[in-house]
């Protein structure tokens, strides 16, 4: 039993943490700053892996309108970690998502201030023993499986809940415990087939939304001077449509899963992702119709709605 719940949090880990779908991009001529620089670090803990001064960054060095329309899902997957979290705590949370957002994600393998923040060792750590032994060995599957089955989120902003669209796949319902999707809608669903809340096209594709979760917003684990939209798997068990499995894998009594997004531009948001308040990976989110519908107000300067606290810090010198 120990072996198939430590295989099947392994496979969770896959279709929640998977890998990116697709090559990075040459990046834009985006301003960032020395992580050498003395005086943007932390005095008081010389050894904490993210030591920038985000204040004194988004002050010295603001993420201009033009910057964030030149970034995409592509390109800022090409970013080491230092600069992604650079880009994070320039921006804000934005308007809660509503709706179908594809995803990327990618690991951290590492940078060079903190070379154990390679994603297997991470994995060892916070899964301890065997199983995190395990995990670490096998991250190339399950990078590979991830990249098959997981398709991004779709968010219920009225309901306050997401839940992450996987392909559907014969692999998946080995894991699942009602293989079969139920011909009725579970409540608090919308625009779903017949084949209920697990059977759902997308484009040319047929996904499952499984692993749901609640959204609100809360302070950043990496950024507390401004809140971002946190995706919380905690207690997926009291949202409706829950199935013990495999959504469990997700929540409290398995790899206790909270993400955070916050949005670089109308339909596009940046995000990271952990386990137990351990930094797994980051990931992005992309909306091509709200993009094409909200990019030409926001590059002209427009103000952005913004359902989270931004801070105090004034962002004027990015409009």
């Amino acid at each position: 039993m120990t072996a198939l719940r430590t295989a099947s949090t392994a496979f969770a880990a896959a279709l929640l943490l998977g890998t990116p779908s697709a090559v990075a991009q040459p990046q834009p001529v985006i301003s960032f700053a020395d992580i050498e620089d003395t005086s943007l670090k932390d005095p008081d803990n010389p050894a904490k892996k993210f030591r920038v001064d985000f204040a004194r960054v988004e002050h010295d060095k603001p993420l201009t309108r033009a910057d964030r329309m030149r970034l995409t899902p592509e390109n800022v997957a090409g970013f080491t970690q230092e600069e992604f979290d650079q880009l994070y705590g320039r921006i804000t949370a934005g308007p809660i998502p509503d709706g179908q957002y594809r995803g990327d994600l990618f690991f951290s393998r590492g940078d060079r201030i903190s070379p154990e923040a390679d994603v297997r060792t991470r994995l060892e750590r916070i899964l301890g023993g065997l199983p995190g032994r395990l995990a670490g060995a096998g991250i190339d599957f399950l990078e590979k499986l991830g990249r098959e089955l997981w398709k991004g989120k779709v968010f219920f902003r009225n309901e306050c809940v997401l839940r992450n669209m996987i392909d559907d796949e014969p692999a998946i319902r080995l894991i699942t415990d009602r293989p079969h999707p139920p011909d009725t809608n579970p409540p608090g669903t919308r625009q779903v087939s017949r084949e209920g809340l697990f059977g759902r096209r997308f484009g040319a594709e047929t996904v499952w939304l499984l692993f749901p979760a609640k959204l609100y917003c809360g302070q950043s684990l990496v950024d507390g001077r401004r809140e971002s939209v946190i995706v919380d798997y905690n207690y997926s068990d009291e949202i409706d449509g829950y199935r013990k499995s495999p959504d469990s894998l997700a929540g409290r009594g398995g790899l206790r899963i909270r993400d955070e997004i916050r949005m670089i531009r109308p339909g596009f948001y940046l995000g990271r992702a952990y386990t137990n308040r351990a930094f797994l990976l980051n990931f992005t989110l992309y909306n091509a119709e709200v993009a094409a519908r909200g990019g030409p107000a926001f590059a002209r300067g427009e103000s952005i709605a913004e359902d989270c606290r931004p801070g105090e810090q004034a962002q004027t010198a990015a409009r």
